[in-house]
């Protein structure tokens, strides 16, 4: 059993609908209290966190703009979606004991920090998690691109996409029962087969930068920290 962290700065990066649990829309109590002991795993051994959350349980811009919506207009509603979700996580991983700060890319002084990247690294250093909220704050950009734009700003060394699945299959699990599950992949194969994993721009950017990221099950309790801790969980796509 490993509990020697390998990372010492990671961003994880959590679907909205993950949030809502079997509830089918909005947030699910005992899913957020579970997100947040998981985080604690980690911040116990040290790692510092900074996390950032969809918006898809409350607003989704993409499907909002498919009946009719302006997207811009959609996706800013989308950015607000993944505020709240942050406040609810940062309630939840405070009373955890984890100091936490939302920082968002969209203002709104009453509630977060605008996000600063200086600050940002000056909260992990001190032991602080950070929640990444409003994605990038431009519309036509999906909370997957924020997740691989914030985790090189601030020099993660790895991205943690947490899903409902156990890693990357070569097709839909829940469709096929036959997808073959893949242990290690390239960016450049994902983005030829076209694998749902991330959108293809946070794949694009992760690959241009060389930005490891691992897709793995957030609904195992222990995953998080046995990812961080080198075991081999998941998919890798570097």
């Amino acid at each position: 059993m490993l509990t020697q962290p390998k990372y010492k700065r990671v961003v994880l990066k959590l679907s909205g609908e993950a949030l809502m649990g079997d509830q089918g829309f909005g947030i699910s109590p005992d899913v957020i209290k579970y997100v947040a002991a998981e985080v604690r795993k980690i911040y116990d051994l040290g790692v510092e966190t900074a996390i950032v959350v969809g918006g898809g349980n409350i607003f989704r811009g993409v499907k909002a703009s498919s009946f009719g919506m302006d997207r811009a207009s959609a996706d800013h509603m989308g950015m607000l979606a993944t505020v709240i979700n942050s406040l609810a996580l940062q309630d939840a991983m405070e009373r955890n004991g984890i100091p936490t700060r939302v920082q968002s890319a969209i203002t709104m002084n009453e509630v977060a920090e605008p996000f600063i990247l200086r600050k940002a690294v000056r909260h992990l250093e001190k032991g602080r998690a950070v929640i990444f909220a409003a994605g990038t704050g431009n519309p036509y950009f999906t909370t997957d691109t924020g997740a691989v734009l914030r985790a090189q700003e601030i020099h993660a060394e790895l991205l943690l996409k947490a899903t409902k699945v156990d890693g990357v299959y070569d097709s839909d699990p829940v469709k096929n029962k036959d997808a073959k599950f893949i242990k290690k992949i390239s960016y450049m194969e994902v983005l030829e087969k076209q694998l749902q994993v991330m959108d293809m721009t946070a794949i694009s950017l992760a690959m241009d930068n060389g930005l490891p990221l691992m897709v793995f099950d957030m609904m195992t309790p222990g995953n998080i920290k046995d990812v961080i801790c080198g075991q081999e969980i998941g998919t890798l796509i570097s």
